[in-house]
């Protein structure tokens, strides 16, 4: 049974229920008729006693014997006369005949007590039971037949939609992601239907963002690769003409080449959740401050600013590196995408019991269509690759995570045109300094 398919288990099991029913009827109609017919005569004996019982001292008393006689065939007389009148004729022609006797003792209104003797005939079943094997050697041939045709009609049914899922999963494994799934004829299987199409979609998105990630880091790996290369084959060709910049060049290309396999690896390590928060509580505002002047000194020489706006110092319990990692990656993303004024606005604000940092910048903005996606894994806005100033292009998943680690929110607002607002929150602890 284990290794047959959906639609012979169903076929089986319908049968069998079929043949199952068919052979409790033979067993009742044929073996256990006569016996059941004994019982039944024997309580409509018991019912007719207790019938006259209840109306021994009515006027229609009579008519109530009369009736058992007719409706039931029991015969009722005097226990002292009952040996009068001989025994139905029937009897001496067939000795097979049986009959069911009893006597009971009623009490008269007068106190007078008087023996009444019921008796009932058993008629025989043979001639029945002969009749009714035939009926239902009949009615077997049919329903077998007809379970047969409805077995199969069933199992098909049950089993054909389930039979074209398995063939879409099978396509869908092998990568085929346009796949669709087409389940009908009852609820569940097409709800499963539904849901294996969302997941194929899901796993046609994941794997072209994947493909365009791929094509991206590789762009990005491939630059400072070359630049490493060509600068060191000229310093081999040419060690008289070696010049600070060009070592400074191998440097810096050196550094974001560390930097893109870094994010990469904590892109990793966040979304297998291997990474553990080290909470604490620290002064938000004051790290806020010095991770954008490290980020001016870096950027200023490429003519960028960075401000940092906020009414006053705000504690909080959280990861300080991690917190710092979030914002590091938003600084990079805005000025990566910030407008020609080269201006990243930096904000602090103080709620109820959260506090919200805002990144702020004036460039081309982000499209409507594009916001509800712009925190999923490897989802671009940018479909023509633009290399970052600095860091990967990797940093808003990265926030992502890091914010919902600390149980936060996160989100952005923008316009196409307007710049864009780039905001995280997360709880306050203590009162502010």
């Amino acid at each position: 049974m284990g290794k047959l398919k959906l639609q012979w288990k169903i076929f089986i099991f319908l049968l069998g229920f079929c043949v199952l029913l068919l052979g409790i009827f033979w067993m009742f109609q044929t073996m256990l008729l006569s016996d059941m017919y004994k019982f039944v005569r024997k309580v409509e004996i018991d019912r007719a006693i207790k019938m006259v019982g209840e109306n021994i001292n009515s006027p229609e008393l009579e008519n109530i014997l009369l009736e058992l006689e007719m409706t039931k065939d029991i015969t009722v007389r005097p226990t002292q006369e009952f040996a009068l009148p001989a025994p139905p004729t029937p009897g001496r022609r067939n000795p097979r005949i049986e009959t069911i006797t009893k006597v009971h003792e009623y009490t008269l209104e007068d106190g007078r007590k008087i023996s009444l003797t019921f008796y009932a005939m058993i008629t025989p079943v043979e001639a029945t039971v002969s009749t009714l094997k035939l009926q239902l050697i009949l009615i077997t041939v049919i329903m077998v037949i007809l379970a047969i045709m409805l077995a199969i009609i069933i199992s098909k049914r049950i089993s054909h939609p389930i039979v074209q899922i398995n063939q879409s999963a099978k396509a869908l494994a092998t990568g085929k992601y346009d796949t669709e799934f087409h389940g009908k004829g009852y609820l569940e299987i097409q709800e499963l239907s539904d849901t294996l199409n969302t997941a194929a979609k899901e796993l046609s998105k994941v794997d072209r963002l994947r493909r365009e990630l791929i094509a991206n880091i590789s762009h990005d790996l491939r630059t400072p690769l070359t630049f490493i290369y060509s600068y060191a084959e000229m310093m081999h060709d040419f060690p008289d003409e070696v010049t600070p910049e060009q070592c400074q060049i191998i440097m810096d290309e050196t550094k974001r080449l560390t930097s893109l396999v870094n994010d990469m690896l904590n892109i990793s390590i966040l979304e297998a959740g291997a990474a553990k928060l080290n909470n604490a509580s620290y002064n938000l505002t004051e790290s806020i401050r010095k991770t954008i002047n490290r980020m001016n000194e870096l950027v200023k020489n490429q003519g960028y600013k960075l401000y940092f706006k906020y009414e006053k110092d705000i504690n909080v319990y959280a990861d300080e590196v991690k917190i710092t990692q979030a914002l590091y990656n938003l600084l990079l993303n805005a000025i990566t995408h910030c407008g020609e004024d080269k201006v990243v606005i930096v904000r602090q604000r103080v709620k109820e019991n959260t506090v919200k940092i805002e990144v702020i910048d004036h460039g081309d903005g982000i499209s409507q269509s594009d916001l509800p996606y712009i925190w999923e894994r490897y989802y671009k806005v940018d479909k023509n690759h633009k290399r970052p100033i600095m860091g990967t292009g990797l940093g808003l998943s990265i926030v992502k995570k890091i914010v919902e680690m600390h149980d936060g929110k996160y989100g952005v607002i923008s316009e196409e045109g307007k710049g864009s607002i780039f905001w995280f929150e997360i709880e306050l602890n203590g009162s502010s300094i």
